[in-house]
């Protein structure tokens, strides 16, 4: 689940068109056959595992990794319950964000204020080791924040977890008690020099219209910097209705399952002449790099920062026996112009480091050009 995960919210390819994630029932009965070929190779594993005395979330996490699924997870049906709280917006866990690095490594992206991580001396650019003894270099994002979050009925908050932590030539651990936390998804400041900033940290329940509303209450005519800088993906369809606030109709991308080609639209009416920068790093993920790539693609925004990470695939949700739920990849987005994203991300138009302060002042540098541009005669 991401490049950049927040363990305060999943980020998650979830098909399009609900507001939340399938359940697990109704999207197996559902499946395209090639992805019901999947899951009947990974319920097979479990069921056998089952029968034979063993822990069929073991068994099916085994076939999901023989799979070559890297996005692929399997959740308890406590951890999927506290998956489907965490796409509402509430959670438990201990408040970091983080994301796989290229060579397998799990670094610290973000740390929320006032969280049991913030309390216990985490910081950005730290690098997760280990969970409760538990290596994670190497293992799926979705599965490290997993454990982190534990599950939602034996590991509720209050419950104790074991981090073990490397910061330069330190390394430590550290144990803190999860909590139960909500995301404050988006949130919009105005800098000294007038520069109004609409900071989108995931695609959570309702965030879509949350920007909506953010972006029309900024005086019209004037810049904005769309800042999706670690945004941990989330609910393509909040993605798509954020799109929205800055197109006017027409295709945000396109989408196969299993072979079968889709496509989403933005709805009409949206401000498609105030100056616009996305603000990207390689935090950038999923339905965030879907929306980046819609805005870059049609000529909405100027992308600046540095590529994102490259998670353009879709899950879909189905029920193990034993009542696990497997989350399997059935197919992949592209930007209008066909672009694939998974793998590659997103490159930016103006290549900047995204964690320099400085990032900002050369968005307002590039806004106040996009502003004399739309005032120019034709």
């Amino acid at each position: 689940m991401f490049a950049s995960v927040l363990v305060a919210g999943a980020a998650t390819g979830s098909l399009p068109g609900a507001d939340r994630k399938p359940e697990p029932g109704t999207a197996r009965s559902a499946a395209p056959a090639g992805q019901q070929a999947r899951h009947d190779d990974v319920a097979r594993a479990a069921a056998e595992a089952m029968a034979d005395g063993k822990s069929p979330v073991e068994a099916a996490e085994r076939a999901v990794s023989r799979s070559g699924d890297r996005w692929g997870a399997i959740y308890s049906q406590g951890e999927y319950e506290e998956l489907e709280d965490a796409l509402d917006g509430r959670y438990t866990g201990v408040g970091l964000s983080a994301r796989r690095e290229r060579d397998g490594r799990i670094e610290v992206t973000g740390v929320r204020s006032g969280s049991p991580a913030a309390d216990a001396g985490i910081r950005e650019g730290d690098r997760l080791r280990s969970v409760d003894g538990e290596r994670v270099d190497g293992r799926p994002v979705t599965e490290v924040v997993s454990i982190l979050r534990g599950d939602a009925e034996a590991e509720p908050a209050g419950t104790a977890v074991r981090l073990g932590l490397e910061r330069g030539t330190r390394a430590w651990t550290e144990t803190v008690r999860r909590a139960r936390l909500s995301t404050d998804p988006v949130t919009v400041r105005t800098l000294p020099d007038g520069l109004t900033v609409l900071k989108v940290t995931s695609f959570t329940k309702g965030v879509g219209e949350q920007v909506r509303e953010a972006a029309a209450r900024v005086p019209s005519g004037a810049g904005l910097v769309l800042d999706l800088r670690g945004n941990s993906g989330g609910l393509v369809a909040e993605a798509v209705t954020a799109a929205s606030a800055f197109l006017d109709g027409g295709l945000v991308a396109t989408y196969d399952v299993d072979g079968e080609q889709r496509a989403l639209h933005a709805e009409p009416g949206g401000d498609t002449t105030r100056p616009l920068v996305a603000l990207v790093d390689g935090g950038t993920m999923s339905a965030a790099e879907l929306l980046t790539g819609a805005l870059q693609d049609r000529g909405r925004a100027v992308v600046l920062g540095s590529r994102t990470f490259g998670k353009g695939s879709v899950q879909m949700p189905s029920r193990l026996p034993g009542g696990s739920v497997a989350e399997l990849t059935v197919g992949h987005y592209r930007t209008p112009s066909g672009r694939g994203v998974d793998g590659t991300g997103i490159t930016p138009d103006l290549e900047v480091d995204p964690a320099d302060p400085a990032a900002l002042e050369r968005a307002r540098t590039v806004l106040s050009g996009l502003g004399r541009e739309a005032n120019d005669p034709a």
